[in-house]
């Protein structure tokens, strides 16, 4: 067929799709029957994209999953200026909430007619009438920033009580609360504006957003973090010029980002985001409203890379994708990510053009100028009659990152946890643990894998005689034998050396198990919920909330001995080096990695401030950030005297 003839035959079909009368559910499910995770979603479950079918919610709701994330396009509503055609976008709110899913719905998208080149027009004119940026009960938009006037438009029309609210007489509450703005504006692809454009872009959204709707939630559109640079610093930076920003909360509620192929890296950037926020004195929600790992090894993905390993080094298997899933999930929410968003159910077209389509053999077939992969993200492969990659031999099947992600649900779903963990994941036997706590049972939870490329049996010690373990075929009962746990590991397909210039973004452990265990004694209740940030009371004889290095003493004399006075600085965080030790008047001239070291030269009296060469030149860095190997007391104290009062 010929190419043109069957792009337009699917966008016929995805607009049937679309018609609203399609869209309504016919037979909602029974939903109380539904975990509906609080801090679990499902990218793209539907969209006006997609069918909004009864199968697609039960099939993400049967998962586990809380949230759905999907786009609202500015240039699909407003098609002719000042007229805005809300019918796609209501059947597909409606369809959602009936559903009882929550919603993270993001505005981005500029019709051609509200641009200036590249920049959308009007941005910077004032966002009220009254030719100011200050809101006020009953000030009206300035219809010259065309922006304002959508942002407006699209929350009047979907918050708890909003026009579509009333008009198909919702319950009280119910609607959209959480919009997020633009997707990854720190990645050209998406925002081909300035980091001052996208500042105003965020401002002109939240004050329009809180002057409708209080209560809403105006989050930081997910970044990437593609290169070295801070995009979110760079804003906090623009805003910090405002004459009061902290009279309108920084203009965030909550900040996003995304992470895709190395499960760790999930949460490396929570962490970089929670401490550029501390950097201003904030503390916001983070979310991961995007992470996964796309995979090669099945239909539609590039199948024939099977012996070429290097073509495929961003890529996963399908079983890889699974043990992603867990990892990724529990890094983040280790370092303090509240809501993690999966992308995405289906394959759908991914990054490929609608009617997109080729039978699997076509894999091997693959001519210059052709499409012969997509992307394969999805929980579930394509049905028959998908508009993209309809012909996998098993359509509509579940893939193995379902049982991945309804086991996250299953443990972390059904109750609150701790907002913060504990990262062991630099073993000499190999395994990886993030543990975390449950206060209303007083219950630990210790997700744990495999780094090695076998199998390894693992002595976990036991607080209790018994507990329960989770995996993705089920869940059984262990028994404590000389106060622990044995635990068989499955190995890892293509682990990855962490840290080192030559890994590659894919590094995902084994399948990962998780262990639930009672916590009968109250010291050691005390001290998980202390390291877990479940309580501040700080117990006597309390552990670290940083899990030691654990290196052999082998490896601690190789780095003692490359330093002039024997002692090493093994940073376990984002460090921060300074000119001077301390936190108020000083410059941040550098920041270590996780697990780098430094050469200790110096310190403060009370060893809390240690002097450290970087890249020849003397900085500070704070002792609780990582672990000092050698004899911190035979490093020279360096004391700075106070400033004489000036005589009056």
């Amino acid at each position: 067929m010929h190419r043109s003839i069957a792009l337009l035959i699917a966008c016929v079909l995805l607009l049937l799709t679309l018609a609203p009368g399609a869209a309504q559910p016919a037979s909602p499910l029974n939903l109380d029957s539904f975990i509906r995770a609080d801090r679990l979603g499902i990218a793209h479950i539907s969209s006006i994209d997609t069918p909004q079918s009864e199968e697609r919610y039960e099939h993400a709701l049967s998962l586990g999953a809380g949230w759905n994330r999907w786009p609202l396009y500015w240039d699909r509503v407003e098609t002719r200026p000042d007229r805005f055609d809300w019918s796609a976008y209501d059947a597909l709110v409606e369809s959602d909430l009936e559903y009882g899913l929550r919603l993270d719905v993001i505005l981005l998208g500029s019709p051609a007619f509200h641009r200036d080149d590249e920049q959308i027009a009007g941005l910077q004119e004032a966002i009220f009438a009254d030719q100011t940026d200050t809101p006020a009960p009953g000030k009206t938009i300035n219809p010259d920033n065309p922006w304002a006037v959508f942002v407006q438009a699209a929350v009047s029309r979907y918050m708890p009580g909003g026009d579509l609210a009333q008009a198909v007489d919702w319950p009280r509450g119910q609607g959209v609360r959480v919009w997020e703005i633009w997707n990854e504006p720190d990645y050209a692809t998406f925002w081909g504006g300035t980091v001052s454009e996208y500042a105003r872009l965020l401002k002109v959204a939240y004050l329009v957003i809180h002057s409708v709707d209080p209560e809403a939630t105006v989050m930081v559109g997910g970044l990437l973090y593609p290169t070295r640079g801070n995009f979110l610093a760079q804003v906090l930076s623009i805003f910090n010029d405002d004459p009061a920003p902290e009279d309108h909360n920084w203009y965030m509620d909550a900040v996003a980002l995304h992470n895709y192929g190395d499960s760790w890296r999930s949460g490396w950037l929570t962490l970089v985001v929670r401490q550029t926020l501390i950097e201003y004195g904030l503390e916001r929600p983070i979310w991961i409203t995007e992470t996964g790992v796309p995979i090669w090894d099945d239909y539609p993905g590039p199948m024939w890379t099977k012996d070429d390993p290097q073509s495929r080094e961003l890529l996963a298997t399908a079983d890889q994708q699974a043990a992603f899933v867990v990892q990724s999930a529990a890094y983040a929410w280790a370092e303090g990510a509240q809501v993690i968003i999966y992308h995405q159910l289906y394959d759908d077209c991914g990054n490929q053009p609608p009617g997109t389509d080729f039978a699997p053999s076509a894999n091997n077939l693959c001519r210059p100028g052709e499409i012969c992969a997509g992307d394969v993200f999805g929980i579930y492969r394509n049905p028959d009659n998908a508009i993209c990659f309809s012909r996998h031999p098993e359509p509509d099947t579940a893939r193995p990152v379902a049982s991945a992600y309804a086991l996250l649900a299953d443990v972390f779903g059904t109750a609150s946890f701790s907002r913060r963990g504990i990262i062991d994941d630099v073993r000499e036997d190999g395994a990886a643990l993030v543990t975390f706590s449950r206060p209303a049972t007083h219950e630990r939870i210790v997700v744990i894998w495999n780094t090695l490329e076998e199998p390894l049996e693992l002595s976990l010690p036991a607080e209790d005689e018994q507990a329960t373990l989770f995996t993705v075929s089920g869940e059984r009962q262990l028994t404590a034998t000389d106060e622990a746990y044995t635990l068989r590991l499955p190995a890892a397909e293509m682990p990855r050396q962490r840290f080192l210039q030559s890994r590659v973004p894919v590094d995902i452990g084994g399948m990962p198990v998780i262990l639930v265990e009672k916590v009968g004694s109250d010291d050691a209740w005390d001290r998980l919920a202390y390291e877990t940030f479940e309580s501040t009371e700080r117990p006597a004889n309390a552990a670290t909330p940083v899990p030691a290095s654990q290196m052999s003493e082998d490896r601690i004399d190789e780095l003692t001995a490359t330093s002039p006075t024997g002692v090493v600085f093994y940073s376990l965080e984002h460090a921060r080096l300074r000119d001077l030790p301390g936190t108020e008047g000083t410059n941040v001239i550098a920041t270590l990695r996780p697990r780098e070291t430094v050469p200790v030269v110096g310190r403060l009296e009370d060893g809390s401030w240690l002097q450290v060469i970087y890249e020849g030149r003397p900085l500070w860095v704070a002792e609780f950030l990582g672990d000092v190997l050698g004899d911190l007391q035979t490093t020279p104290v360096i004391v700075f005297e106070e400033e004489a009062e000036p005589e009056s």
